[in-house]
């Protein structure tokens, strides 16, 4: 009152000053909500590490502040973790995936820039999306097959552990490059014909692609292997298929995409049936770890659930999937994100710990006290820091 003319702006002021911090107390209470209504998840952790995620559980608290709080109690955690004779923070720790051993727990994804890649010291390299074939890019700079065969000059003498991410962008090709805005379609004399599960467009402006009949299916499942089989000359260690963001695989696997009437569109199992025959065709080409990229939730009313997620991964696991790397959102344009701390690794957290599969947390992970307190605390195998 001492600095308003009335009693009204007063209060408007300490409402814009205070409800912050009442939301952040707020938004800790829910995930330690969350947390105890889900605590059979984490029966089979060993006691410090359910210790730690236990202390860690609303996202208020950090591995470094634990480590000011009780730096014996972190050691401990530590050496737990990663069983060497110094101990050393559980991102430094190794991890065999699939029989390939990582030298840490950090993952990033180079794009173009390799070097920048290295210098962050990562254990685990992704390239960006790369298409399966010419029609299955997303815009004209998406790199696609002829770009993969130039994987051992990509890699150079560089002792990495890099993992080609193929797919096909579905409803989401034929589009302006990605500066400024995403999603915009080319100029109707550049498009290129789209395929998706159902005939339904990415934006109100977005082509209308085509429902995909058994022979494109045929196709593409073609592409993805003919692609495969050039990555395993090129000297990557593992591939992981995008089945998320609205790309074509993600498009038959969300019911939001996929309104068909067939054998291939309905149930979560049947929805499911084509990107499993894309897997299973991949699998029997490549030798090494495989993964996917697969939306936990889609971030839109009637859209795929994390319930769903959990199902889908230990469907995939069935069939010899080795990791998934947790992604949510974009399968609309009409989507609702929510950017809570750790926004999507409650997601990986559930999905690690229900269907028993190594997994990838990505979103804002920016550095290494947030991947330490998601490693050691149980909620994922592998942390993916902000694209270099």
């Amino acid at each position: 009152l001492d600095t308003k003319e009335t009693v009204a702006a007063a209060l408007t002021e300490y409402q814009l000053d205070r409800k912050p911090r009442v939301e952040r107390f707020q938004e800790a209470a829910r995930q330690s909500q969350t947390y105890f209504e889900n605590t059979r998840l984490y029966q089979h952790m060993e006691p410090l590490q359910f210790a730690f995620h236990l202390l860690s559980r609303s996202g208020r608290i950090d591995y470094d502040d634990l480590r000011l709080r009780d730096r014996h109690f972190v050691g401990a955690v530590d050496r737990w973790f990663t069983t060497t004779p110094i101990a050393a923070p559980p991102t430094f720790a190794p991890l065999t995936l699939g029989g390939k051993t990582i030298p840490n727990r950090i993952a990033v994804r180079a794009g173009h820039d390799l070097e920048a890649a290295v210098n962050t010291g990562a254990g685990l390299v992704f390239t960006d999306f790369v298409a399966v074939s010419e029609h299955g890019r997303i815009n004209p700079y998406t790199v696609w097959l002829a770009s993969v065969e130039m994987g051992k000059r990509w890699l150079g003498d560089n002792d990495l552990t890099t993992v080609v991410a193929l797919g096909h962008s579905g409803a989401r090709g034929a589009t302006r490059g990605r500066k400024g805005m995403a999603d915009v379609p080319l100029p109707e004399d550049e498009v290129w014909g789209l395929l998706a599960a159902s005939p339904i467009p990415y934006t109100t402006r977005s082509q209308v692609p085509f429902e995909m009949d058994r022979t494109k299916m045929d196709d593409v499942t073609e592409d993805f292997v003919t692609t495969t089989g050039v990555t395993r000359g090129s000297g990557f260690d593992m591939v992981e298929l995008n089945m998320g963001h609205g790309y074509l695989l993600g498009s038959f696997i969300s019911p939001l995409t996929n309104q068909r009437t067939d054998e291939y569109g309905g149930a979560l199992d049947a929805r499911l049936r084509y990107p499993l025959e894309v897997f299973d065709a991949v699998k029997a080409e490549w030798s090494g770890p495989i993964g996917v990229a697969l939306n936990a939730s889609d971030w839109a009313p009637g859209g795929t659930t994390l319930a769903d997620a959990v199902a889908t991964v230990r469907i995939l696991k069935e069939h010899g999937c080795d990791f998934v790397r947790v992604l949510a959102g974009q399968t609309t344009a009409k989507h609702f994100p929510r950017y809570d701390p750790y926004y999507l690794t409650h997601y990986a957290d559930r999905i690690r710990n229900e269907a028993r599969i190594t997994t990838i947390a990505t979103g804002d992970i920016t550095t290494v006290d947030h991947a330490n307190t998601i490693i050691a605390g149980g909620r994922a195998d592998l942390c993916l820091l902000r694209a270099v």
